[in-house]
């Protein structure tokens, strides 16, 4: 009898992708001119690659959205304090070099004029450099009732601070990032970081074109064998809370990459959905860790973080947990704090841990999450 639509259908328990948008809201980022959209890390850090062959490994830090306009940026920065204590705790051979965020730095629009408040006092006293992709926020410009108009064009405060073509201050403590453009690539000697950009609302390319598809594939093709190939999105390709889901077009453009290239990736890592979330994937015989760290400190209470789907009688979910999708299953998740991650990687191991930084103000302890993938073998451990 009724035919017009007036919600959104809530998946079925235990779905963790979202039925995909029929007319997703797509910006096209800013041109990029660059034939090379690859960045060692030893142009940023001049050393870095001496100091990984002696020491045998990479250790770094990585999380997202974090832009802190909520109770004053309290929980951002007692994220911030968190990571540099732990470099500063650090034995000279474990420190890690750099901080990766996964997207949504300035909240809401990535206005240029935001960045000192959400960006660089939270992190004044980081003592290593910062590195990024976009995330939805960093690059929407829709207005939302009660905001300021946004008069920048899409992406305009992340191309100044993480894109800049020559390192300068636009803050007293730290110099802008000059990574090549909004997805890119990060090479080492130990690991390469394929970053991408997912848009407001979940695709690499605007419907028709395949820009960004064919520069992933590109990079696939062309990534070292001899070491771990990890991949970052904004956002998830799978996702078990209530108010996002995984986006399906994310997922469906990342296995067309590793289909038509042959290549899987070892890991994929995201933010977004603002909880923590591990899933191992099963796929061509290899197992394949899908993380979101997605609590990095917008989200300043336990009702802003997201929380997982609830079966029967309301009863959490008990990992591990088989998602509908057949070879996906939930492995681990942390929903009631915020948190960050250490990621080493070795010549065999990529070992990730998460650590909470309690709401209470107690001092962050143990890793609540730790996961051992073998990259050669392609098995977690």
């Amino acid at each position: 009898m009724f035919t017009r639509s007036f919600s959104k259908e809530r998946r079925p328990f235990g779905d963790p992708v979202e039925v995909s948008k029929s007319n997703p809201r797509f910006e096209p980022p800013p041109d990029s001119n660059l034939a090379n959209q690859n960045l060692p890390l030893d142009i940023v850090l001049p050393g870095a690659d001496q100091y990984i062959a002696q020491t045998g490994q990479l250790v770094f830090h990585m999380v997202g959205d974090t832009g802190g306009i909520n109770d004053g940026a309290i929980v951002q920065t007692a994220i911030a304090e968190a990571m540099e204590a732990q470099i500063t705790a650090a034995a000279a051979t474990d420190k890690p070099l750099f901080f990766y965020h996964l997207g949504d730095v300035v909240y809401f629009n990535g206005e240029s004029s935001l960045y000192p408040e959400q960006f660089y006092e939270p992190y004044k006293h980081y003592p290593a450099p910062i590195f990024a992709i976009p995330g939805n926020h960093d690059g929407d410009t829709h207005v939302r009732a009660g905001d300021t108009p946004d008069t920048e064009k899409t992406l305009t405060g992340f191309m100044q601070n993480f894109c800049d073509s020559q390192p300068r201050h636009n803050d007293p403590y730290r110099e802008t990032m000059t990574q090549p453009y909004v997805y890119w690539t990060l090479e080492t000697p130990i690991i390469t970081i394929i970053g991408l950009y997912s848009n407001v609302e979940g695709l690499l390319d605007g419907r028709g074109t395949i820009e960004q598809q064919r520069w992933l594939e590109g990079q696939l093709q062309s990534a070292p064998t001899d070491r771990p190939l990890i991949l970052t999105v904004h956002h998830p390709p799978y996702s078990l809370d209530t108010a996002h889901g995984g986006y399906p077009d994310i997922g469906n453009a990342l296995d067309r990459a590793m289909k038509n290239t042959g290549r899987n990736v070892d890991a994929i890592f995201s933010g977004h959905v603002h909880s923590y979330q591990r899933f191992t994937r099963s796929k061509d015989g290899a197992d394949i860790p899908y993380v979101i760290a997605g609590a990095g400190g917008y989200a300043h209470s336990i009702r802003a973080l997201h929380q997982l789907q609830t079966g029967d009688n309301n009863n959490p979910i008990q990992v591990p947990f088989p998602t509908l999708v057949e070879g996906v299953t939930l492995a681990a998740y942390q929903t009631s704090e915020p948190g960050y991650m250490r990621i080493t990687v070795n010549a065999q191991s990529l070992i990730c841990e998460y650590f909470i930084v309690p709401f209470s103000g107690a001092p962050p302890a143990a890793p609540v999450d730790t996961f051992t993938l073998d990259w050669k073998n392609h098995k977690l451990l």
